[in-house]
């Protein structure tokens, strides 16, 4: 699921990938971004937490240190949404029993 932005509605790069695992592409509806809500937060976070947290001397060595970020956000970092504990913890807890 996504917006309806350019690069999803037009791009055969995106549709390629969709159709290569197998995916539906669903488009929300249009300016109803609490739709998508969570993904808009997380690419919030993202920003302000990674892409724009520091100057970078370049665009290479920001995309270097996105894993280790990523492994911090789902692994480390506290989620108010989640009780205060990190995303990992409840994918592994994935048969509704979350404790």
């Amino acid at each position: 699921m996504t917006d309806n932005a350019f690069a999803y509605r037009h791009s055969r790069a995106f549709r390629a990938a969709v159709a290569e695992l197998g995916a539906r592409h669903i488009l929300i509806r249009p300016h109803h971004p609490e739709t998508n809500g969570k993904v808009e937060r997380f690419n919030r976070t993202l920003l302000e937490e990674w892409a724009y947290v520091r100057p970078y001397t370049s665009n290479a060595q920001r995309v270097r240190l996105l894993p280790a970020w990523l492994h911090m956000y789902n692994h480390h970092r506290t989620h108010t949404a989640l009780g205060g504990r990190p995303p990992a913890e409840r994918v592994n807890n994935l048969p509704g029993r979350y404790t």
